[in-house]
């Protein structure tokens, strides 16, 4: 693919979480949208009849062994296999969190969720770009950068938006209405909203690239979240 060198150092770690996120957020929609399950157009309903010990169809127990399994790699390779970045501190607590949250919303049988490939998509796409047709130096074509620019309403809408309105009303909430002295309430609810605040964050940083493109302060579409040279020498 003509990749610079950089770019195809981090290749394999941005096909590799295309190819997981597509597959899990399929299988995800699959489980949303294609089954009699109601939990997305009626969130509240995953604590209807609810009580700790009861059995988790085997079609939602894959989804959380596959979730947890990823995560639990995720830890490895975030530390030792790829690129590190300014976030890369924040991407480790992430996992443990989400990690930690899988698990025991299996144990106690608690509302899970499933994951987004927009920007893992969005950055494979980003490198793909560059190897092919940019150099270092060039200025981004409208091709390069239209793909990045769909990050911020594609990662507002899912996380900052449809998370707090399904996820977070539901275990803040209608866990309380449904089951008053519902289990861990504050400890769940508690590791939910720090998935919320790292949200925030990333989010933070898409907005960042973007008004550093529509300033034209970026000469070249890179990741603000990664160290430029004379950082990595410092």
């Amino acid at each position: 693919c003509n990749l610079q060198p950089k770019d195809a150092a981090k290749m394999p770690e941005s096909a590799w979480k295309l190819l997981f996120y597509s597959l899990s957020w399929s299988y995800g929609a699959y489980l949303l949208f294609c089954t009699d399950y109601p939990f997305f157009h009626d969130p509240p309903s995953v604590f209807y009849d609810w009580k700790q010990g009861m059995e988790v169809p085997t079609d939602i127990a894959i989804a959380y062994l596959l979730q947890c399994s990823f995560y639990g790699h995720s830890l490895y390779a975030t530390a030792y296999m790829d690129t590190w970045r300014k976030d890369s501190v924040v991407m480790l607590l992430h996992h443990v969190v989400t990690l930690t949250l899988i698990a025991s919303s299996y144990a106690f049988r608690r509302a899970g969720g499933c994951a987004g490939c927009v920007l893992p998509f969005s950055r494979s796409r980003d490198w793909g770009a560059r190897g092919a047709g940019g150099c270092a130096g060039s200025v981004p074509s409208p091709g390069d950068i239209k793909p990045l620019l769909s990050l911020s309403p594609g990662r507002f809408w899912f996380r900052l938006y449809w998370f707090p309105l399904k996820v977070l009303y539901a275990t803040c909430h209608s866990s309380l209405q449904s089951v008053p002295n519902i289990p861990f309430y504050f400890f769940f609810n508690a590791l939910l909203l720090v998935l919320t605040l790292m949200n925030i964050y990333w989010f933070l940083y898409i907005v960042l690239f973007v008004a550093k493109v529509l300033l034209g302060q970026m000469q070249e579409v890179n990741d603000v979240r990664e160290y430029d040279v004379e950082e990595s020498r410092k």
